[in-house]
């Protein structure tokens, strides 16, 4: 295991690199990508933005998305976004401490059919251009739970152009995982 200090894997970081920055005209390269960042950094709209500008050059993003949903000015929830259909299902609602029987984190009460769902899309997909799967968080590598399908896919899938978001916590787990990940810290880019 690296000191604690010690990179975890290799940089992707340049100054301002966007989402384009790693898209060629013809094709991605194969590999995965792990794009991480404190919260509020943006690493959804990050990926949202990737597959939107995958698709102005012909290709067909695949995997999930999870934007936040905002009500007067608060996340009030969050949504799972099929990035091939753009189909949207509640995944997570803000925690009440008295429901249970649902997977959860500390603030999120997730949904056992959303889960589902989001478990059987990344379960039928067989190929893609790209790939992206926004996030895997303490419930895949800590609980055995939540989107447990997306870890599979990237296990089995090194053929393929792989972006995964996930946390700056969890990035010593996916990088013993996946040694031959690159990472992408959104922290370390320009505002």
């Amino acid at each position: 295991m690296p000191p604690h200090n010690a990179p975890l894997g290799r940089s992707v970081n340049s100054p301002g690199s966007t989402p384009a920055s790693f898209i060629s005209p013809k094709r991605l390269q194969p590999g995965l990508t792990l794009v991480s960042g404190p919260r509020g950094a943006g690493k959804t709209l990050w990926c949202l933005e990737l597959a939107r500008q995958a698709r102005a050059l012909g290709l067909e993003p695949r995997g999930l998305a999870s934007p936040a949903v905002i009500e007067n000015g608060f996340k009030t929830g969050i949504d799972l976004l099929n990035l091939a259909s753009g189909e949207r299902r509640r995944l997570a609602v803000r925690r009440n401490a008295t429901e249970t029987g649902c997977p959860a984190t500390p603030d999120w009460q997730m949904s056992a059919e959303t889960l589902r769902w989001g478990n059987a899309i990344l379960e039928n997909l067989k190929s893609c251009d790209l790939f992206i799967l926004d996030e895997l968080g303490p419930l895949e590598f800590q609980g055995g739970l939540g989107l447990t399908a997306g870890l599979g896919f990237v296990d089995s899938r090194r053929d393929l152009p792989l972006f995964v978001v996930i946390r700056p916590s969890l990035l010593e787990a996916a990088c013993q995982r996946w040694p031959w990940a690159l990472i992408f810290d959104l922290a370390a880019q320009p505002q």
